[in-house]
């Protein structure tokens, strides 16, 4: 096992991911909900998932599509996910706390 690699890629994905958007969007989903528990392993998962893709495609995606492409592909799917949230009012009853509910 190459373990310096194994550190220099933890330590690279570790700093890189503080402060980001899936960082943020984890904390918004736990403030609004009751079971932060469950907010961790889906994060957990949709993270490893992300992480075994960009892995096992990541060769394969540079050497079809220009690092330009990818960005601009990257940077619009970004986009438009912060217009959905920005303009669209969303259901937040999966994400309700028991005093934010109706009585």
């Amino acid at each position: 096992m190459d373990w310096q690699l194994l550190a220099l890629t933890f330590g690279t994905v570790f700093v890189s991911e503080l402060g980001d958007k899936s960082q943020l969007a984890t904390m918004s989903i736990s403030g609004k909900s009751d079971a932060p528990r469950y907010v961790f392993l889906g994060s957990a998962a949709a993270l490893l998932l992300a992480s075994l893709i960009s892995a096992l495609l990541g060769e394969s995606v540079a050497q079809v599509l220009p690092t330009r492409a990818l960005k601009s592909i990257a940077a619009a799917i970004f986009a438009l996910m912060a217009l959905r949230l920005l303009v669209f009012k969303q259901d937040r009853s999966c994400f309700s706390r028991s005093n934010d509910r109706p009585t």
